[in-house]
């Protein structure tokens, strides 16, 4: 470029005197208008249209903010400004400061998520993973402390530069608020709208900070591995029914599996075994008394009577259960080896593994130690 087309650019750009921002796209948050040697010409005008503010910055000091207008650049209209350069009594020649304009229209559809398992502890079930994700949408509520703290001296800055930042601390602020839930881990993905209104109210100060409005914050997903939700549904149906006849009705479609098993041996012995047992269950229900004579000195012993189990469960008393109910709720994982258990005649509570005629419920086949050793 000669001599002459330089003097030609710099007096073409000296002319100029409307300040405004057409050409940006969606994703733009922030741009600085460009001018010859950052020259603004006195009375110039500067246009801000909706969805848009004007930032004014004075050697890279925060000066003079415009909202949406068309404004005529002078001592009146530049007040900070004018404080800064020290015009006592106006100013005639070409000024000098950056202008930003800064996109206030909401930013929607912008994606988050868990980059890693969160962990939490769960009083049944014990840690578990979780992973979450959504979307949420923000827009530039005070453009002068988001010029300051985030753009600094960025040309043409855009929400793609913002995201990840915003993502991190997202993520960040949804550990914490579920880790300080306490829910129970199936009711996490069951509310998720209480939930998302909760982290939107724990994230909000921090987005505001920095100039930026968090306008919406939805969780659209909490997901958990397989095994774990194949567990949570078994216990969510076993705590609907009754126990009792749960026990049973799965004792029945065992002996009906071994049954059905007639190749092999081990099941052919279960079958039976269980078979033996179910029938002397049934003929003991079915038969009915034969009539006697009595016995003028013989008095009948008194019926025996079941054992009533009782069982802490979320430091709560439960019970009293059967031992058929209390072996099912084991097998449940609704206790464990570790849970206190209680029956008449015993001076305290006592872990389900000291009690000696629960502990088949642990497995394994070791008899007891023969007597007197």
């Amino acid at each position: 470029m000669g001599i002459f087309d330089k003097i030609k650019e710099k007096l073409s750009h000296e002319f100029i005197d409307i300040i405004e921002w057409l050409d940006y796209t969606p994703d733009t948050i922030a741009h600085r208008f460009e001018r010859y040697q950052n020259e603004i010409k006195n009375n110039a005008k500067l246009i801000v249209r909706e969805g848009q503010t004007a930032v004014f910055v004075n050697e890279g000091q925060l000066a003079d903010v415009f909202t949406p207008g068309t404004y005529t650049l002078n001592t009146q209209n530049l007040p900070i400004l004018t404080t800064l350069k020290g015009w006592k009594y106006g100013f005639d020649s070409p000024f000098k400061a950056e202008v930003y304009f800064v996109n206030t229209h909401l930013f929607t559809d912008e994606k988050w998520g868990t980059k890693n398992p969160i962990t939490l502890s769960d009083d049944r079930f014990g840690l578990v993973e979780i992973r979450a994700f959504g979307t949420y949408a923000f827009k530039i509520s005070d453009a002068g402390t988001f010029i300051k703290d985030i753009v600094g001296t960025d040309n043409n800055f855009t929400n793609f530069e913002i995201n990840e930042h915003l993502k991190s601390l997202i993520a960040t602020r949804f550990t914490d608020t579920v880790g300080e839930a306490n829910l129970p881990i199936e009711l996490y993905a069951a509310n998720t709208t209480e939930l998302s209104e909760t982290c939107k109210e724990v994230m909000q100060p921090e987005f505001t900070s920095v100039g930026i409005s968090l306008e919406k914050f939805y969780i659209e997903n909490v997901s958990m591995p397989e095994e774990l939700k194949k567990e949570i549904f078994e216990y969510s149906r076993i705590d609907k029914l009754d126990l009792d006849k749960l026990t049973k009705f799965k004792t029945a479609k065992a002996i009906e599996a071994a049954a059905n098993n007639e190749g092999g041996t081990a099941g052919a012995g279960m079958g039976m075994g269980m078979g033996f047992a179910l029938a002397q269950q049934m003929g003991n229900a079915m038969s009915k008394p034969q009539a006697q004579q009595p016995q003028a000195a013989a008095t009948p012993p008194p019926m025996p009577v079941a054992t009533q189990y009782y069982y802490a469960q979320n430091n709560a008393q439960q019970g009293p259960v059967s031992f058929d109910q209390l072996q099912a709720l084991f097998a449940s994982r609704a206790i464990n080896r570790n849970s206190l258990i209680w029956k008449q005649g015993m001076s305290e509570w006592k872990a389900l593994q000291e009690i000696e005629e629960l502990k088949p419920f642990l497995g394994g086949n070791t008899p007891p130690p023969l007597p007197g050793q």
